[in-house]
């Protein structure tokens, strides 16, 4: 595409994809199995789950990425395999995306706790994280996606280690869940103190995704509670519902048309570019598009 996405989407709300990890154990990933090894190992299901949210009308393609970076995939045996995997994910979703679609590289957590809290250093932290981000550039991504983050000294560094890396454009969302006063991640951040790291670390567009024991308009209060404290673009990806165990299988309960209904309200409330995490579809991806299009006209008619 030859606009970038901060100018797109300065015109118009963008949709990213879904979910990837719950899609691709639709096509068969037994738990506990790396999921990035499916690059390598399996590169057409994953085509296939890029191919249909392209076909669904999604602007952003994530990759499959998500544990990619080498502390996460040591707890696998899969240490060695960094480069391999980032570069075949992001090589797999830029063929899907052609030029119908942006790709970002998804950065997770390392799975880990930083000293003082745990035994990982943040000089290896960041070596891990950078090592990432430069194998997912090379491999032809347009943007670095930092997601699902709990704590403010990862995000910082996952943040810092992307614009090391040569990152063009730094994506970062933190998982937040509902307590008592509002919203914190598990790690006790605020979506003040997210937005306030994720700003002063250089990420451009901030936001949140999944998030445990969120209702759909929590994220639409996120959403508002976040544009007091960053200008930038938002980012929101709701989970599908929470995950339920049915006969040894694990559902999310939110229809595509229950989850296109509250578009609208996060657009109101400012989000820029809206997709889903966990357990979201195509098919939710689609009827997103489709209501994204129609608060646009709406708004236009109006005009």
């Amino acid at each position: 595409m030859k606009s970038t996405i901060l100018k797109t989407q300065g015109s118009r709300v963008l949709v990213a994809d879904g979910g990837m990890g719950t899609e691709l154990q639709r096509l068969g990933l037994e738990p506990g199995v790396c999921g990035d090894l499916w690059n390598l190992e399996c590169p057409e299901k994953v085509r296939s789950v890029h191919d249909a949210y392209v076909a669904a009308g999604a602007e952003l393609i994530t990759t499959n990425t998500f544990r990619g970076n080498r502390l996460a995939l040591r707890q696998y045996g899969l240490e060695s395999q960094v480069a391999a995997v980032n570069h075949a994910a992001a090589s797999i979703a830029r063929e899907a995306a052609g030029d119908r679609a942006w790709v970002v590289g998804s950065v997770g957590p390392f799975g880990g706790f930083i000293e003082p809290l745990g035994e990982t250093s943040s000089e290896e932290v960041y070596a891990g994280f950078f090592e990432q981000a430069t194998a997912l550039l090379e491999g032809g991504v347009d943007a670095i996606l930092i997601e699902t983050m709990t704590a403010v000294e990862e995000l910082d560094i996952a943040i810092g280690a992307a614009h090391d890396a040569g990152a063009p454009l730094v994506i970062a969302t933190m998982a937040f869940d509902q307590v008592r006063d509002g919203y914190k991640t598990m790690m006790g951040v605020s979506p003040e103190q997210g937005a306030e790291t994720a700003l002063k670390s250089g990420a451009q567009i901030f936001g949140c995704n999944c998030g445990a024991h969120l209702e759909l308009q929590d994220y639409v209060e996120l959403c508002k509670q976040l544009r007091t404290c960053f200008e930038g673009p938002l980012l929101v990806q709701p989970n599908a519902g929470q995950p339920e165990l049915l006969s040894g299988e694990i559902i999310y309960g939110l229809t595509p048309v229950r989850m296109a209904a509250v578009v609208k309200d996060l657009i109101s409330a400012g989000a820029s570019i809206i997709g889903g995490c966990c357990g979201t579809t195509p098919e939710h991806i689609r009827l997103i598009v489709d209501a994204v299009r129609a608060s646009e006209e709406k708004i236009r008619r109006h005009l």
